[in-house]
C-alpha cells in the first residue's frame, strides 16, 4: 500500500469524522434505542478518531519502514484493531465491526484498487460482520441501513458502465468512480434511515429515526463530499426525540460498561452467555487475541472478573441514569424553552409565552412550561413549534399571552403532531390566572375549557411608562398610563395611575394579583398601601420590561 493510497484513505476518514463532528449533537439527540443515554454521536466520533490516530501513527513510522514494507495486511489489521479498542457503547462497537468487515475484505484482495466492485464487496462484508456481532439484531437500526446500502450497490453494479480499475488508473478516476457508487449507497442509506420507525416501534413512538443509522449516513456523506472536491452533499436533518415517552429512557441496568481484553485463544462467543447473566445489551467482538466487551450491568466488576485470566484494559464505565438525565435536560431546554417538571401519569402539558424571570417561575410553579418571547413577546411559529415539541405529554394547552401571538400559536398548533389547543389569553396576567386551572391528567380540550371559564370572569389591568406624547394632550412621554381591560383609564404620576387601576379592579373582586416589573418606580410597601381594606392585594416580582405593574382581578 503506497503513501499516496493511505493518505487518500486518511483524507476520507478525516472527512467522515468532520461531518459527524458537525452533527454530533444531533445524532446524540436522536438516541433512544436500546437506551436513551444520548451518546451515539459521541461513541461513533471516538471510534473514527481512534482510526484516524492509528493512521497517523502508521504514517509516522513509515520513515523507518516504508508502507510497502509494512504491507496492506498489517495496516488494515492495525486500523481494525484501533477501531475496536477505541469503540464505546453499542454504536461505537457496531461501527468498529463495520470497519473491521470492510478492512478484512480489503486484505483479501491484494493488489486491487478501490473501485465499485471492491466497495460493494466491502459493504457486504461490513454488514455481515456487524450483524454477527449482535446477539439479537434489531431491524430499523444501523444494521438495516448498512445492509440496504450493500444491497443497493450490489444491484447497481450491473448498470454501471465502469466497475473495475486497473493498477494504472489515475487518482481522479478512482475518486469519481468511488464517489458515484458511494452516492448510490448514501441514497439507499437515507431511505433506510427514514423507514426505520416503521420497523422499530421504539423509534416510531419517540418520533425519531435511528441515531446510529443516521450517523452512518452522515459519515458517508462527508466522504463523498471529499471525493467530489468539497462539493456540498445534501443530507436531511432530523428532529430530536420527544421526551414525552419516558419509557424509552428506561433500562434494567445502571452502568454502560466497556473494556478491552487481550490474551491468547480468546473466543468472542464463549463469553456471551456469561455476560448476559450479568446484564443486557451484550456485545463481545474481536478475534483470538483482542476482544471488545460492551454490557449494561449493575456489576461492572463482575463482568470484568470473567476475564481475570487475561489482560483487561481501555475500561470505560458510564452511569446511564446520569446520561439519561443529562440528555433529557438538554432536549427539554431547546433554545429559550424551560420545561416544567413532568407529573407522573400526566396526559397534558401546558406551554406559556412569557417575558421576565419572575413570570417564568410563576408559570413553572403551576406546572406550565415557558417559552421566552423576549421583551416584545413575539416568538416565531417555528419557535412555538419547537417549544410544543419539548413539552411532556401528547396533549398541550398553549397560552400565547399576547394578542400578537395568537395567530402564530394557532399555526404552530396546526403544524404539530401533538394534540394542541390554543387558549387565546391576550395578556401575561390573564395567562397566569388561566394557568391555575391546568390539570395534567385531563385532555387539552378539557383544560382549555376550564381556562376559558377563568378568562371569562377575569379583569386585567396594567400600568406602564408612556412611550410618546398623547395627541390629545392627556399625558407626556415618561408619565404613567393605566389600563383596565385594555381601556385607558388613568394617566399622570405612577402612584395616582396605579391607585385608579386598583380601585377600578376592586369594584367586583376580592383578590387582586399584581406583578412588579423590573423598573417599577414605587416601593412594594407603597403599592400594598393602595389597596385599602376592601380587597386583598398579592404582590410579587414579574420581571417584565414593558410594564411597571401587571394586575388581574378575580
Amino acid at each position: 500500500m503506497s503513501d499516496a493510497a493511505i493518505l487518500r484513505f486518511r483524507a476520507l476518514v478525516e472527512a467522515g469524522l468532520a461531518a459527524l463532528e458537525e452533527r454530533r449533537q444531533e445524532v446524540n439527540d436522536l438516541n433512544v434505542f436500546p437506551v436513551a443515554d444520548g451518546d451515539t454521536g459521541d461513541n461513533m466520533v471516538l471510534t473514527l478518531r481512534a482510526v484516524l490516530d492509528e493512521l497517523d501513527r502508521i504514517l509516522e513510522t513509515s520513515a523507518e519502514r516504508t508502507l510497502d514494507e509494512i504491507g496492506r495486511e498489517e495496516i488494515v489489521g492495525s486500523v481494525a484493531r484501533a477501531a475496536l479498542l477505541g469503540a464505546r457503547g453499542n454504536s461505537g462497537v457496531i461501527l468498529s465491526q463495520l470497519i473491521r468487515g470492510a478492512a478484512e475484505e480489503l486484505i483479501s484482495r491484494p493488489g486491487e484498487l478501490i473501485d465499485p466492485v471492491l466497495i460493494g464487496a466491502a459493504l457486504a462484508r461490513a454488514a455481515d460482520e456487524a450483524y454477527g456481532s449482535v446477539r439479537n439484531p434489531a431491524e430499523g437500526t444501523i444494521l438495516t441501513v448498512v445492509r440496504e446500502m450493500a444491497s443497493r450497490v450490489a444491484s447497481e453494479l450491473a448498470h454501471m458502465s465502469e466497475t473495475r480499475l486497473g493498477p494504472s488508473a489515475p487518482a481522479e478516476v478512482q475518486d469519481a468512480l468511488a464517489a458515484e457508487v458511494m452516492e448510490r449507497a448514501l441514497d439507499a442509506g437515507q431511505r433506510s434511515v427514514k423507514r426505520g420507525p416503521d420497523l422499530l416501534p421504539v423509534l416510531r413512538d419517540a418520533g425519531v429515526v435511528d441515531a446510529g443509522g443516521y450517523g452512518l449516513t452522515v459519515v458517508l456523506a462527508g466522504m463523498v463530499q471529499a471525493l467530489r472536491g468539497r462539493e456540498t452533499v445534501q443530507i436531511e436533518h432530523h428532529a430530536p426525540a420527544r421526551v414525552s415517552h419516558p419509557e424509552h429512557a428506561s433500562t434494567t441496568f445502571r452502568y454502560c460498561t466497556n473494556f478491552a481484553v487481550t490474551g491468547q485463544d480468546l473466543d468472542p462467543r464463549g463469553f456471551g452467555e456469561q455476560l448476559e447473566r450479568l446484564g443486557d445489551s451484550v456485545l463481545c467482538v474481536g478475534d483470538h487475541t483482542t476482544l471488545k466487551v460492551h454490557v449494561h450491568t449493575d456489576s461492572p466488576e463482575a463482568a470484568m472478573a470473567l476475564f481475570a485470566a487475561h489482560r483487561v484494559s481501555h475500561i470505560d464505565i458510564a452511569d446511564m441514569s446520569e446520561q439519561v438525565r443529562d440528555r433529557d435536560a438538554r432536549l427539554t431546554v431547546p433554545g429559550s424553552v424551560v420545561v416544567a417538571r413532568p407529573v407522573d401519569g400526566a396526559r397534558c402539558g401546558g406551554l406559556a409565552v412569557v417575558t421576565g424571570e419572575g413570570l417564568r417561575e410563576h408559570f413553572l410553579g403551576l406546572g406550565v412550561s415557558a417559552l421566552d418571547g423576549g421583551s416584545t413577546l413575539n416568538p416565531s411559529t417555528n419557535e412555538l413549534l419547537v417549544a410544543i415539541h419539548a413539552v411532556p405529554g401528547e396533549d398541550v394547552v398553549l397560552l400565547p399571552n399576547s394578542s400578537n401571538v395568537v395567530m402564530a400559536a394557532e399555526r404552530a398548533a396546526a403544524l404539530s403532531e401533538k394534540n394542541v389547543v390554543v387558549v387565546p389569553s391576550r395578556t401575561l396576567q390573564a395567562g397566569l390566572a388561566a394557568a391555575v386551572a391546568l390539570d395534567p391528567h385531563r385532555t387539552a380540550q378539557q383544560n382549555a375549557e376550564a381556562m376559558a371559564r377563568v378568562l371569562a370572569t377575569l379583569h386585567t389591568g396594567a400600568v406602564a411608562r408612556a412611550a410618546r406624547d398623547d395627541p390629545a394632550g392627556r399625558f407626556r412621554t415618561g408619565e404613567a398610563i393605566g389600563f383596565v381591560d385594555e381601556e385607558l383609564i388613568a394617566w399622570g404620576a405612577p402612584e395616582a395611575a396605579l391607585r385608579e387601576v386598583i380601585a377600578r379592579l376592586a369594584r367586583d373582586a376580592e383578590l387582586i394579583t399584581c406583578l412588579r416589573g423590573i423598573d417599577a418606580p414605587l416601593e412594594d410597601r407603597a403599592v400594598l398601601g393602595l389597596a385599602g381594606d376592601e380587597v386583598e392585594l398579592e404582590l410579587s416580582a414579574g420581571g417584565q420590561e414593558s410594564y411597571w405593574w401587571l394586575l388581574s382581578a378575580e
